[in-house]
């Protein structure tokens, strides 16, 4: 979740107005800023989490293994004042994902001791977490529901036409396997619907990155799919 101010949503205007004392009282609770290293794992999936993790900017990437061996990568995030960790604050279960750094982070420490009793304190924070996790949930519900639901070749459709409007919560990897996780696939299907994208001219490949050829075709392949309009 973000620590910065909703923009969105029935509290949008209140936790506008309130941004000030939300920050505040999470900075109380940061007991260690540290640096870690590229690929650093900031949560293991199956852990406790004792901890939750400030990140206030840099990339990191979220990732699901079971027991059969096969990943479900999310894809990768811009963090911008993100807390990691907060989902399993309140349930106290075991970490779900492992959250990977792609790159050299900053990042601070949030004690949960502090945290629990500021909510205690703060009844306020508590509604700003509820709200934010909210968002969180039904954006990667809708996630995994497309995955589950949907085709591949629909799946990476769709996906280039979210990053297209902006509005895609995660992003894309560079490397084909990576990929194929991210759609909960292998390599060589994702390969597979890739190439039947580009034989019906909707994408291309321009320097390994996959891009949109067609616009009109893309939408008209997701409308087709999904029977809806613009």
């Amino acid at each position: 979740m973000q620590l910065k101010s909703l923009n969105k949503g029935r509290f949008s205007t209140y936790w506008k107005n309130n941004n000030n004392l939300i920050e505040s009282v999470i900075k109380q609770c940061v007991v260690e800023t540290k640096i870690v290293d590229e690929k650093s794992v900031l949560f293991r999936q199956g852990c406790k989490v004792n901890d939750l993790v400030l990140v206030y900017n840099g990339m990191i990437s979220i990732r699901y293994e079971a027991a059969n061996g096969r990943r479900f990568h999310l894809g990768t995030l811009d963090c911008d004042e993100h807390i990691l960790g907060e989902m399993e604050f309140f349930t106290g279960y075991l970490c779900q994902f492992d959250i990977i750094a792609e790159e050299a982070l900053t990042l601070s420490i949030v004690s949960a001791d502090k945290l629990y009793q500021s909510l205690i304190e703060y009844p306020k924070l508590a509604l700003f977490f509820a709200t934010a996790i909210a968002f969180d949930y039904q954006d990667t519900l809708d996630i995994f529901l497309k995955r589950t639901l949907y085709s591949i070749c629909y799946n990476i459709a769709f996906d280039l036409y979210q990053h297209y409007l902006n509005i895609h919560p995660v992003s894309s990897f560079q490397k084909n396997y990576l990929e194929a996780e991210r759609f909960g696939t292998t390599d060589r299907v994702y390969r597979r619907a890739v190439s039947e994208l580009v034989k019906l001219d909707i994408v291309e490949k321009n320097e390994g990155k996959l891009e949109i050829k067609s616009m009109e075709k893309l939408k008209e392949f997701i409308k087709c799919n999904d029977k809806i309009s613009d």
